[in-house]
């Protein structure tokens, strides 16, 4: 993946006297734009096994959440845990391999995470039963309650009274294993509805109940967001012109950011031009009718998609990135396509948009939609991207300026397909018409050539059969 963290590996050569290195866990880079993500979930917890291939942790970012793999097995060892804010390419742990020693000091400014008690629910190691010390009373002299640290935290998770607990440990100490213990003879409560740990963690803290939360994650899920509104008491009617405040976070941060950046880096001019589309009208019909038993449904906005794939081929200086010293006219066509959620907009990318048929850009595009939707995209889904489009006529837009995904040079914006009238010698004839909104950056090229950019891509859709060959 461009623009992931380089990654330093062990020797596959252990020599005799140098201390082998464990294989380190990164946080992976999602995209040349990310600056920031958290571990949202530790799938393996700190001190257990993992396989190579098995799933590691769950990262999230301000656009998507992505699970990662281990690349090695061994035990784990937790350098950060879950909810803190790291840069791409961070440590995140460690992953000690069979013929390695894992250290109680972990290294590389890992004290922190070292000196922290174990992640709750994780098992506590039993003595030999000769060993293991007659349970005495937890309470010390002055009345307060012997316990560990993590065995108190452990309780508050559990909801156990650990007052009423008999410890197990050296002094009659009450341990993990006792709060377990005891968690496993309470009757079980139903089970919580699906949410993430940070919401979890969240929850206990504001004394929300998640039972009552409704997630609006995918799936269901409860979100931190969630559990933040859930906590907030009933808002009072708001008086006529009393003003709302809405934080600006997350996703729509990250968009009103990198917008302005775009306005404000580049020469951006937006051109509009009709597109008669009885003929691709047609066609979509039919196709749908030929593909329904693959379950291919091809949309006006996979024909734009296929137009422009082969008209970039045509006009490179579209499909370019524009420096100080250099223009690049990029290689491959990667066609990112805007989809909009509730959080804001994403923008996963058909890659190769130029060698694919029309069946499989609209199979490609189906897959990348569902998956936004679903917050299951991969890094390489939003990887790479040399040219936009950008729909709007779902929802009745006649024209729109889109604004530029930088570093590329173009963006497409679709509209809504309207009835108007053209002249067949003096009878006029309804059609069908659409309009294309380009927006170009004027340092790569100039209008003249955007134009015909756009031209060609009005031909293809105004000849619709030549986007099946």
């Amino acid at each position: 993946m461009s623009g992931a963290p380089l990654r330093r590996r062990p020797s596959t050569k252990p020599t005799e006297g140098v201390l082998k290195l464990p294989k380190e866990i990164y946080l992976v880079k999602v995209g040349m734009n990310m600056t920031e993500g958290v571990v949202e979930e530790w799938y393996i917890a700190d001190g257990a096994s993992v396989n190579a291939g098995e799933l590691l942790y769950r990262l999230e970012t301000e656009k998507v959440n992505l699970d990662v793999d281990a690349e090695a097995s061994g035990v784990v060892k937790h350098l950060v845990g879950e909810g803190v804010t790291m840069k791409p390419g961070d440590l995140v742990g460690y992953i000690y391999g069979p013929d390695e020693t894992v250290p109680d000091v972990l290294p590389e400014g890992a004290a922190e995470a070292a000196a922290s008690a174990p992640p709750a629910g994780s098992p506590s190691v039993a003595a030999p039963a000769a060993a293991t010390p007659p349970a005495t009373s937890s309470a010390s002299a002055d009345g307060r309650i012997l316990s560990s640290p993590a065995a108190r935290r452990l309780a508050g998770e559990l909801g156990v009274e650990i007052a009423g607990l008999t410890g197990s440990g050296p002094g009659g100490r009450i341990v993990e294993a006792d709060v377990q213990a005891a968690a496993a003879a309470q009757p079980k409560p139903p089970a919580p509805p699906p949410s993430s740990p940070m919401a979890r963690k969240l929850a206990r803290e504001l004394g929300v109940d998640l039972a009552q939360v409704r997630g609006a994650g995918p799936g269901g899920r409860i979100t931190k967001e969630d559990v933040e509104q859930a906590a907030k008491p009933p808002a009072p009617a708001l008086a006529r012109g009393e003003d709302r405040i809405i934080a600006v976070r997350g996703m729509r941060k990250t968009i009103a950011k990198r917008m302005l950046e775009s306005l404000q880096a580049s020469a951006q001019l937006t051109m509009d031009m009709d597109v008669n589309m009885d003929d691709a009208v047609k066609l979509r019909g039919q196709l749908i009718d030929e593909w329904q038993d693959e379950g291919v449904r091809p949309t006006y906005t996979d024909l734009v998609i296929r137009a422009a794939a082969k008209a970039l081929e045509k006009h490179p200086r579209m499909n370019s990135v524009f420096s100080d010293a250099e223009i690049t006219l990029r290689g491959d066509v990667n066609i990112g396509m805007a989809v909009a959620l509730q959080e804001g907009l994403i923008v996963p990318v058909v890659h190769n948009a130029n060698q694919l048929g029309l069946k499989e850009t609209a199979q490609e595009s189906g897959r990348l939609a569902e998956a936004a939707r679903n917050g299951a995209l991969t890094p390489d889904d939003l990887h790479d991207g040399t040219f936009t489009v950008s729909a709007l006529g779902m929802f009745g837009v006649d024209s729109f300026t889109p604004i530029i995904n930088a570093p590329q040079s173009g963006i497409l914006g679709v509209n809504r397909i309207r009835e108007a009238v053209k002249w067949r010698g003096e009878q006029p004839v309804k059609t069908q018409v659409m309009r294309l909104s380009l927006t170009w950056d004027h340092r790569a090229l100039d209008g003249a050539p955007a134009a015909q950019f756009l031209a060609n891509v009005r031909d293809l859709l105004e000849a619709p059969y030549r986007l099946l060959v």
